[in-house]
């Protein structure tokens, strides 16, 4: 694994629960540091949901790393994840005052690393798209443009009630993830959940809807509930990944996922989906789906995604 070798910087060292606390200081700190650079002079980045980064540590669990400064403060991190064996790293940041001085270059290695030690085939990450100097920047590490990821909103809506994991006992709960990664393996030669349906249900930080046609599980989405803002109200349902059997049921899955959001009692629902799936994005837009954020998919040279064999799979790049 890549380590500095710049005197008032050490690491890479494992993220425990005690670091989230400078590690949200040192998050908020460099992207609005990143979007004052971009002219976006009155955006201040609000830290996390202590919740939300318990979950994303656990589930990168020594993919999250972090590098300290000479007084033991955090200098820099980054939160490596691998689903099966799609990898993606996110967030990543360095301290602004850090920042041009090679940090962040040995910030990614460290991740590639990493991933690339656990037999990952996809290795990824998603930047602003407006940002060249983001862009750049990976691109001179090996990465390249993909699509863009389009962020649709769904208004929360009345519908019937929602099939979701967490209405289930432990047994018939073991039993259901073990029937959705049957489903996704039948979909995708790369990807697994089982680890995040888990976590998601272990921190009661959201649920798993379930979608069935003539009793057959033909999808399901995991959906996050917890505000992923400190100190707000729950207002916004984030859907993490979907997979469908069949892009025919794209529609039915956006219902139940309005009706978990209203369910939930949040106002809306957040789902992102990859340009390219035409059938999806077609189907999001006839749900009312309204667009209202872009990133740009980028992947490291010959780790690039691999296409589904049958269906639909949504992986959310951002936690």
């Amino acid at each position: 694994m890549s380590h500095l070798s710049l005197p008032d910087v050490r690491g890479p060292f494992p993220i425990t629960d005690d670091d989230i606390a400078p590690l949200n200081v040192v998050f908020s700190d460099a992207f609005t540091d990143r979007y004052r650079r971009d002219g976006m002079v009155g955006v201040r980045v609000p830290t996390l949901n202590h919740a939300i980064w318990k979950f994303s540590l656990a589930d990168a669990g020594l993919g999250a790393m972090l590098w300290r400064d000479a007084d033991g403060g955090v200098a820099a991190f980054n939160v490596a994840h691998l689903s099966g064996t799609e990898g993606w790293m996110g967030p990543i940041a360095v301290r602004p005052d850090l920042q041009g001085r090679g940090v962040g270059k040995t910030v990614v290695r460290a991740g590639i690393d990493w991933l690339r030690g656990r037999g990952a085939a996809v290795i990824g990450l998603e930047t602003m798209p407006r940002t060249v100097d983001n862009i750049g920047f990976y691109s001179t590490l090996g990465f390249v443009a993909g699509p863009l990821t389009i962020t649709f909103t769904l208004t929360s809506a009345n519908g019937e009630s929602v099939d979701r994991l967490g209405k289930y006992g432990p047994r018939e709960q073991d039993a259901l993830t073990a029937e959705m990664q049957l489903l996704t393996a039948r979909s995708s030669y790369v990807h697994d959940f089982t680890r995040e349906i888990r976590l998601t249900a272990e921190l009661a930080i959201g649920d798993t809807v379930l979608l069935r046609a003539r009793d057959e599980l033909v999808g399901f989405a995991l959906c996050h509930t917890a505000p992923l803002v400190e100190g707000r109200v729950r207002e916004e349902l984030r859907v993490l990944k979907v997979v469908l059997a069949d892009p025919m049921y794209v529609s039915a899955m956006a219902r139940a996922i309005a009706a978990f959001a209203r369910e939930s009692s949040t106002q809306r629902a957040a789902l992102r989906v990859q340009a390219g799936n035409d059938r999806v994005y077609r189907a999001i837009v006839g749900a009312g789906g309204r667009v209202r954020w872009t990133d740009l998919r980028m992947t490291l040279d010959g780790y690039p995604e691999h296409p589904t064999r049958c269906g639909i799979v949504l992986s959310n790049w951002e936690i």
